[in-house]
């Protein structure tokens, strides 16, 4: 695909032709000018680089999957690609309301059960303020896989992100799991 030093209104359209045809040298290209606005918008929007990150992906694949509803003469690929942004950064936004509110839930029901021991009844609700400061969806990842027992694949379905960035959040969580329960029994000791 050659590329103009300076896209005009011309290049654009046929850049939109391109992607709507599959075209994956368009899909680089369209990467290659956007993703930096994309990411911005979901930085500012969240707050967290994972967070905007993992939504940049989830943006680029959502523009993969309905690049037949790129209509160049509707309005500028940046254009559509920030609507579909827009629509990312809200359903992140559910899902940490969501991934708050299960915790929440989670923490009720572990206060209120009179079976458990003391020691289990701390390490349970270490583990949920952990998940807690861990932000989502991460933490909802990491719940729905070790305290629901469910598949990847599965949460990846549910939560309509990548199974990459699934298995992403898994490894990371854990790691970043670890890691501030270790730096909890090194202040006990």
């Amino acid at each position: 695909m050659h590329v103009p030093d300076d896209p005009d209104t011309e290049f654009d359209a046929q850049l939109c032709v391109e992607f709507a045809a599959g075209s994956r040298d368009a899909l680089a290209e369209m990467y290659r000018r956007w993703s930096t606005l994309v990411h911005t918008i979901a930085y500012r929007a969240l707050g967290d680089r994972h967070d905007a990150e993992d939504v940049t992906q989830q943006v680029f694949v959502s523009a993969w999957h309905g690049r037949a509803s790129l209509r160049p003469d509707q309005g500028s690929p940046a254009a559509w690609l920030v609507g579909i942004t827009k629509h990312r950064v809200a359903d992140m936004r559910t899902q940490r309301y969501r991934a708050r509110r299960n915790l929440s839930a989670v923490a009720a029901q572990t206060v209120t059960e009179p079976d458990v021991h003391d020691d289990d009844l701390a390490e349970r609700l270490l583990l949920v303020h952990e998940l807690e400061r861990m932000g989502d969806p991460r933490a909802t990842v990491l719940r729905m896989a070790f305290m629901e027992d469910r598949p990847q694949q599965e949460i990846a379905s549910e939560l309509d992100l990548p199974i990459g960035t699934v298995k992403s959040h898994v490894r990371r969580g854990l790691i970043e799991l670890r890691r501030r329960l270790e730096e909890v029994d090194r202040v006990a000791s």
